[in-house]
């Protein structure tokens, strides 16, 4: 072979090695993308699942909290739906009514004294405190990969190959401003 031929076919090599490069790379940033937000699923998925028990405990001895508690359940509902549907957007303003209705619902449990010595109530209250904390470390390893994943099929040339494949942006996890620190339950106990 001519020596023009070998670095023709050296050249498309490096090209052709280096595209299987930058494709492989956008593949790993879309699946940390999806494996992140099924770590944030399933932390979702178990808060769901302790909600109920936590308002019927609330229940028993908070009669005249109809609202409150009424605002939680429909709270969870609407994170259930949004989950559900994976619609970021949605979630970010369903979790941030639920954070709100948590506040309020463990603010209100401090003129119970019953309440807050039931056993049950501590375990769930720790229970969900424990996800909430979670949730949060969780959202924001979701919106870092969503970012990392976002910049780099807006950075040439990795772009090229992203609108040929039709990689898509993915949106951020966000809360309303109101809710930007995670719900600190024992300084809602001290503020009442």
């Amino acid at each position: 072979m001519e020596p023009g031929t070998l670095i023709f076919i050296g050249v498309i090599a490096i090209i052709t090695f280096y595209v299987i490069s930058l494709y492989n790379n956008l593949v790993r940033l879309k699946h940390n993308v999806s494996q992140a937000w099924s770590n944030i699923d399933v932390l979702l998925k178990q808060r769901h699942d302790e909600l109920p028990k936590l308002v019927d405990t609330c229940r028993e001895y908070m009669q005249y909290e109809q609202e409150t508690l009424t605002r939680v359940i429909e709270a969870r509902s609407q994170v259930a739906t949004a989950r559900e549907k994976q619609d970021i957007n949605g979630l970010g303003q369903a979790e941030t009514q639920l954070r709100i209705g948590l506040g309020s619902l463990f603010a209100l449990a401090e003129d119970y004294p019953e309440l807050k010595a039931n056993d049950s109530f501590q375990h769930l209250q720790s229970r969900i405190t424990g996800l909430e904390s979670s949730i949060a470390d969780r959202r924001e390893f979701y919106n870092e990969s969503v970012n990392i994943y976002n910049v780099r099929i807006e950075q040439f040339p990795d772009l090229i190959i992203a609108r040929q494949l039709n990689f898509s942006s993915r949106a951020l996890l966000v809360f309303k401003d109101a809710e930007l620190t995670d719900v600190n339950i024992g300084q809602l106990f001290k503020s009442h």
